[in-house]
């Protein structure tokens, strides 16, 4: 009797201990699922420019990631940047890796005013930001298209950017990254650029304001792109009101089309802080962050 007991007694033991590795290894199936949207802030924004306090401060909103700018320009021949420091850049990457918060694209801000179509020291700046995409192993970088380069008021400028654009390409083509551009074109004349580029590491930074504020559908705009030629989404408006209470943005909508396009990526919130309260970084960018997990990580 006491042997059937002791018996009894394992068979429950190793029933236990086989059922808690089974619940271990689902919670870790579960958790590496890999995200099809991960919410992500733009440091200079956050007020934050090639900063490690930018890690904490998104952390602390709860986002999954930053946007980590080149840093500054002016008339240097380069970004004003510590990425190209291995040590300092071990710093970003340490405290990325202590926080759990990514890197979801370099940006080259620079270009929101400078001319990416005249500017003479085009190669040095490209070749910067493909190294520090290597050295950082991330595989997009936003460039702008902005004042000087802008397309529907500067059409002349349209063949020297799409020959620069088809040579930045092809460098960043070498590590297996893309340069998501950001136009102020509508959608239909976007994706015309982009085919005329011919270069699967040349897409588009989709941005909600630009269709916004140009009185496009946002969804439309989306579909016309389509899932081949989109790189990554700013995923807010010009400065008004929060995402949420904002009624030019169809955030369902916008998730239903990106779902049916078997689209993922990054939503990064660039603006849409509250006018009322502009200055108050966590505020904003917290309710914008929850927001955004809210519609498309529930």
């Amino acid at each position: 009797m006491k042997s059937t007991n002791i018996q009894k007694k394992l068979i429950i033991a190793i029933l236990v201990v086989l059922s808690a590795t089974f619940n271990s290894c689902a919670t870790a199936q579960s958790s590496n699922k890999k995200q099809q949207y991960k919410v992500a802030v733009c440091d200079w924004m956050i007020l934050k420019r090639q900063k490690l306090g930018a890690f904490g401060l998104a952390a602390e909103i709860k986002a999954d990631g930053i946007e980590l700018d080149m840093g500054g320009l002016g008339n240097r021949p380069t970004f004003d940047s510590k990425l190209g420091d291995p040590v300092e850049r071990q710093k970003f990457l340490d405290k990325s890796k202590e926080l759990n918060v990514g890197i979801s694209s370099i940006a080259m801000s620079g270009f929101y005013a400078q001319s990416f179509a005249k500017r003479e020291t085009i190669v040095p700046m490209i070749d910067d930001c493909v190294k520090a995409m290597k050295d950082m192993k991330v595989k997009v970088a936003y460039l702008p298209l902005g004042t000087e380069s802008d397309l529907v008021k500067n059409p002349e400028l349209r063949p020297v950017i799409i020959e620069r654009l088809k040579w930045a390409g092809k460098q960043v083509g070498k590590i297996g990254g893309v340069i998501a551009i950001e136009t102020s074109l509508n959608a239909t004349e976007e994706k015309k650029l982009l085919e005329e580029i011919d270069s699967k590491y040349i897409k588009s930074s989709f941005n909600f304001a630009n269709a916004v504020d140009n009185g496009r559908d946002i969804v439309s705009e989306l579909k016309i792109l389509g899932k081949k030629h989109l790189g990554q989404i700013h995923a807010s408006n010009t400065d008004k009101v929060w995402l949420e209470n904002d009624s030019a943005i169809d955030m369902p909508k916008i998730k239903n089309a990106l779902d049916e396009m078997k689209w993922s990526g990054w939503l990064i919130v660039e603006r849409s802080r509250d006018v009322t309260q502009v200055h108050n970084v966590k505020a904003n960018y917290g309710a914008n962050v929850a927001y955004l997990k809210k519609i498309f990580q529930n």
